[in-house]
């Protein structure tokens, strides 16, 4: 079972960066994918971005190519989502989610309690 704590929201104005982190625990970090997902309110849950377990290979949302950047360090068990150019739209709650294996399309079926982001002005 992996335990997994998101930080790093907040409110953000327009254009403005944000970094979420999350940090896991309970299984050996390395050997697992880890994806970010987000919620908008009234909206399906949907992948924002997800990494392997080596860090050497990522996918994201087609909407959001260049604008968030996924990266993780395993000797910190933390995964992180780097957004910049930040847009009203981009509204959310986001979750941090481990993987079922180490591949960057892997299932995911751990969550974290989730962390809100508010882009507005």
């Amino acid at each position: 079972q992996v335990q997994l704590v998101e930080s790093g929201g907040g409110l953000v104005q327009p254009g403005g960066s944000l970094r979420l982190s999350c940090a896991a625990s309970g299984r050996t970090f390395s050997s697992y994918a880890m994806g970010w997902f987000r919620q908008a309110p009234g909206k399906e849950r949907e992948l924002v971005a997800a990494i392997n377990w080596s860090g050497s290979m990522t996918r994201y949302a087609d909407s959001l190519k260049g604008r968030f950047t996924i990266s993780r360090d395993n000797a910190k068990n933390t995964v992180y989502l780097q957004m910049t150019s930040l847009k009203p739209e981009d509204t959310a709650v986001y979750y941090c989610a481990a993987g079922a294996s180490g591949g960057a399309y892997s299932a995911f079926g751990s969550w974290g309690q989730g962390t809100q982001v508010t882009v507005s002005s």
